[in-house]
């Protein structure tokens, strides 16, 4: 029998949607704030792989995602998950989101989102949040699953999540070598 034993930290990235251009230096600070420095953010682009958000948010929507340099215990992600929403909330206009925030774990070797919304591939882990594993890394790359959003499926992102996972990469073979 094995025994039970602490997870590895991993990468916290947030993928943000955003309607509000003008307000993403706010919400960067207020990420900031809650998960501390941030050791990547893209340049936004125009998010054009569905049209689910225009309704509540409006268009044109933005896409970019942020990672942060201090390491996460996943078993937090039903927590932060919870908190991302409440800063969604933020920024709302006549009740009406204008910020989308989803929240992965990236490891060496998955990518996972939390989602409210249940389905067969989906875990539950606490208080009405799932985890979905999204993408996992194999043969030198991050690579798409048969439920994969097609965002996340995009060559765009796996690129990007390949290259995030190169700074995880380096975090912890620096901390494996000096004892931490």
């Amino acid at each position: 029998m094995g025994a039970a034993g602490a997870f590895a930290h991993e990468k916290l990235v947030i993928g943000v949607l955003c309607s509000r251009p003008q307000r993403q230096d706010e919400l960067l600070a207020l990420l900031a704030a809650r998960w501390g420095p941030i050791d990547f953010t893209c340049p936004p682009f125009t998010f054009t792989f569905s049209h689910y958000y225009d309704a509540e948010m409006g268009s044109p929507i933005e896409r970019f995602f942020v990672s942060f340099e201090q390491l996460v215990d996943p078993s937090l992600l039903a927590t932060i998950k919870a908190e991302t929403n409440t800063l969604e909330d933020l920024f709302r206009e006549t009740g009406r989101r204008k910020v989308n925030l989803d929240p992965g774990l990236l490891s060496l070797s998955r990518f996972v989102l939390a989602t409210t919304k249940e389905n067969a591939h989906r875990i539950p882990l606490s208080a009405g949040i799932f985890a979905e594993v999204t993408l996992l890394y194999g043969k030198g790359s991050y690579r798409a699953l048969e439920w994969t959003y097609p965002d996340f499926r995009s060559e765009r992102y796996i690129t990007l999540l390949n290259g995030i996972r190169d700074v995880y990469k380096v975090k912890r073979d620096n901390a494996a070598r000096h004892g931490g």
